[in-house]
């Protein structure tokens, strides 16, 4: 799986694991350098609370297009340590 924004490939693996329709990629397939600061929160119910990253490529902010839970519920666990994307990020195998 790859999750490309702005023509740039930001993650890719195939070590993904699908949550609500959502592929999370494991952290190290991430590519750091277009990851940005944001300190947006969110909670969900029974996953726990998420933090997301900001993506800058090219110039470009796609605010808030990356989140994680970074202590995620039992019920979430095997999505530690796992990031995944939205705000027009495609995600394609």
């Amino acid at each position: 799986m790859k999750a490309i924004w702005n023509g740039t490939v930001i993650a890719e693996s195939d070590d993904t694991v699908v949550v609500e329709g959502n592929h999370y990629f494991p952290e190290a397939a991430v590519k750091p350098q277009y990851l940005a600061f944001s300190n947006h929160r969110s909670s969900c119910a029974w996953k726990g609370q998420a933090r997301y990253h900001s993506l800058l490529v090219n110039g470009d902010l796609n605010p808030d297009a990356a989140w994680y839970y970074p202590e995620p519920s039992e019920a979430a666990a095997e999505i530690k340590g796992r990031i995944a994307f939205w705000k027009g990020v495609q995600v394609v195998d």
